[in-house]
């Protein structure tokens, strides 16, 4: 995840990144999602949708979605989270219903949309009132153009949801399926069925990338040892660690903050 932009004004972040794969979460912000090179998978709800460079996506607060990679294509997207409390005349609907196909293709995407982005992805600072302008030129096209259902119906339901809570809750901690499963009451075998279909992993892979999502944020936000951030986001050994996060960045824990340090003093 090589970061390039970060967060410029409240409310409103930017990132212009490449995208690797990332487990299923969900948030309170808007997600805007613009793929520049490449393509990407995204997946919302059960459904997985495939993005090819110059298309758009929205994911709209609290729906589970995530992020594959097939392709050796090199990828690069742009990513602007909004806080959706900045734009009221939008909230209840933001909060109610979800886009029908999150996904709008190229030829497809209103130039407005596009200068939008693009605008909003590169300033470093700006007129708030002019960055505001832009984010409500967005939803006035998504909300315009995109069909809209509501949002209990988006490929999900409250197991999946309370899945994704109890385990953003408890990955620092020793977590298992089995545990998992008589704390939510229901079977281990369901909860298995259900990472496979809905998170496209088994349930060790889904825990393991949540901590490692904590530990590029430690690495790249703070100062703390790799061995405490590796035993602060749950990891039994700094082994492991080092292994599975090796895995997916393709370099080690030491690696990936160096040059995390280099990309912000250039």
């Amino acid at each position: 995840m090589l970061l390039v932009y970060e967060n410029k004004t409240d409310g409103i972040a930017v990132e212009w990144k490449k995208t690797v794969h990332f487990p299923p979460h969900l948030h309170e912000a808007i997600e805007v999602v613009y793929v520049t090179n490449g393509n990407i998978e995204l997946g919302v709800g059960q459904e997985l949708y495939h993005m090819d460079e110059g298309d758009f996506a929205i994911v709209f607060p609290n729906v589970i979605h995530h992020y594959q990679v097939f392709g050796k294509k090199e990828n690069k997207v742009i990513y602007l989270y909004l806080d959706p409390t900045l734009f009221p005349s939008y909230y209840k609907e933001l909060q109610i219903y979800s886009p029908r196909n999150p996904v709008v293709k190229k030829e497809r995407v209103h130039p407005d949309v596009v200068n939008a982005i693009k605008y909003l992805a590169g300033i470093t600072e700006g007129n708030s009132m002019l960055i505001q302008a832009y984010v409500q030129m967005i939803l006035a096209h998504v909300f315009a153009e995109m069909p809209m259902v509501d949002k209990s119906t988006v490929g999900s339901d409250d197991l999946i949801y309370n899945a994704v809570e109890y385990v953003a809750q408890n990955f620092r901690e020793k977590v298992s399926l089995e545990k998992m499963a008589y704390d939510l009451c229901v079977s281990k075998y369901v909860l298995s069925r259900m990472f496979a279909k809905t998170f496209h992993c088994n349930f060790s892979k889904y825990v393991n990338g949540v901590r490692l999502n904590y530990a590029a944020a430690a690495l790249e936000n703070t100062i703390d040892s790799i061995t405490n951030i590796c035993l602060d986001c749950g990891f039994e050994s700094q082994r492991t660690f080092n292994r599975v996060f090796k895995d997916r960045y393709k370099i080690t824990p030491r690696e990936y903050r160096k040059r995390m340090e280099h990309n912000n003093k250039c």
